[in-house]
């Protein structure tokens, strides 16, 4: 998907309607995520949407025992062999004894 041709208002959008799409292959009811979220039936419906809030994405995700989908949203970023060389010269190597 070209995102970069998308405005943030279409990204947003898309997102929620894969955040649908994952509801509806879970067999759930958007009552049964908003219970089961703390949320109400109108914050589920806003956040498939693309109308939501990132705490209220969260708790659908949770919700939805899908909180591991967050990797492939935005995967951790590694540190560099090079930066790992930089901070190891910085490690104490021994005492000072006082």
């Amino acid at each position: 998907m070209l995102y970069f041709a998308m405005t943030d208002k279409a990204i947003a959008k898309e997102i929620g309607g894969r955040l649908k799409a994952l509801r509806l292959r879970s067999n759930k009811k958007q009552k049964d995520i908003a219970e089961s979220a703390g949320l109400s039936i109108t914050a589920i419906q806003g956040a498939e949407k693309g109308e939501t809030t990132f705490l209220t994405f969260i708790k659908v995700l949770r919700a939805l025992d899908a909180l591991d989908n967050l990797d492939s949203f935005l995967p951790e970023i590694e540190i560099s062999p090079l930066q790992l060389a930089k901070l190891e010269g910085r490690k104490r190597k021994r005492a000072s004894g006082q």
